[in-house]
């Protein structure tokens, strides 16, 4: 009886009186003050959620190894004084919005200037509860919830309200995310989810499985298109390089693209396409900074300018919510590796190109 899957609630009700044992959040601060809450489960997955930065996942592992790499000092305690490259924590989740997703710049209609990828990450949350409770399945889960606002007085108002879900047996990370315009005039709205994977899942010889057609972002992407799939060996100086997916979904509206290394090991992202769109790539194999993105969202990272110009800005109207469904998926062993194979080569052959993707 050691595989978890095997673990009946039965049999874990005779053996302990209390499942944090097995599955659970654990809260703690930081000398440098800053709140973390440590999640883990029977399974093997162990990850790091930041209350203070937006409600991201900082470390990451499963069984030993490192699923993510780390920026040097962080976590970093948000500090709005300082660029966004700056307070980058590295880390399995970083979230990019909600009103500006892409580089610097000033705003073309108003002169407000913008720091990279928006405010998201920077943002301390409130209403932080844990739950743990059986499902109609007999299967315990525990939940995680909590909620960050974006507003300034006469400006947008935004609240994104974001819940984890971990189960004891699975090496499964589950984010549910509601955004609501709580203010009273339109806001642009930007959100891009930023997965970041690092050493041993991105090595010499990790391929990216997807779906559908990809695009170079700029001219320095251009030379890599041919090999977009593949990851090389760490290089100095390496220029990252950015690539963009027009990828194919199921009929409910799912979609999945995966890291395979040589294999036998590999990381599936999982994400609903009617309101997440568009998938990023992003390649930096710089020596010391190996880190990559796997990056569903509703833009590009192109900034509100270059979005409102290309008529891809998302636009949240007084009152209105979305919701977002992303799951991570550890894949272990070849037969796990070749299920989502299979399954993202179905969806090349048999899915529907993904409708509100303005790719040229």
């Amino acid at each position: 009886m050691l595989n978890p899957r095997q673990w009946t609630r039965d049999v874990l009700e005779k053996h302990s009186l209390d499942m944090r044992q097995f599955v659970g959040f654990r809260s703690a601060t930081l000398p440098n003050g800053t709140r973390i809450v440590e999640a883990y489960n029977a399974a093997g997955l162990n990850f790091t959620i930041l209350p203070d930065r937006g409600l991201d996942i900082w470390t990451a592992s499963y069984k030993g190894l490192p699923l993510t790499w780390v920026s040097p000092g962080s976590p970093h305690p948000p500090d709005d004084g300082m660029m966004w490259l700056r307070q980058f924590n590295g880390g399995l989740l970083v979230t990019c919005g909600l009103t500006h997703v892409g580089p610097p710049e000033v705003d073309d209609k108003t002169g407000e200037s913008r720091d990279l990828h928006g405010n998201a990450t920077r943002l301390r949350a409130g209403d932080v509860a844990i739950e743990g409770r059986w499902n109609a399945e007999d299967r315990y889960v525990v939940t995680l919830k909590g909620a960050v606002h974006e507003s300034r007085l006469f400006g947008e108002q935004m609240r994104l309200e974001r819940t984890y879900t971990l189960q004891l047996d699975s090496p499964v990370i589950q984010i549910d995310d509601t955004v609501t315009n709580i203010g009273d005039e339109p806001v642009p709205f930007m959100i891009l989810y930023h997965f970041n994977v690092g050493f041993p899942l991105i090595q010499q010889g990790t391929r990216l499985m997807s779906s559908g057609q990809v695009y170079a972002r700029n001219e320095q992407a251009m030379p890599g298109l041919p090999n977009w799939p593949l990851y090389n060996a760490p290089s100095a100086s390496y220029l990252e390089q950015v690539f963009f997916h027009h990828v194919h979904a199921d009929t409910a509206g799912y979609s999945v693209a995966a890291l395979n290394v040589h294999g036998e090991f590999g990381f599936a992202v999982r994400w609903r396409t009617t309101e997440l769109p568009y998938l990023s790539q992003w390649k930096n194999t710089r020596q010391g900074i190996v880190v990559c993105g796997v990056e569903p969202g509703n833009c590009l990272p192109e900034g509100q300018n270059a979005a409102r110009k290309n008529g891809r800005l998302v636009m949240l109207q007084p009152g209105e919510s979305q919701s977002f469904a992303t799951a991570l998926e550890v894949l272990d062993g070849g037969a796990a590796v070749q299920t989502v194979r299979e399954e993202i080569e179905s969806l090349s052959a048999e899915g529907r190109s993904v409708v509100g993707c303005k790719l040229p």
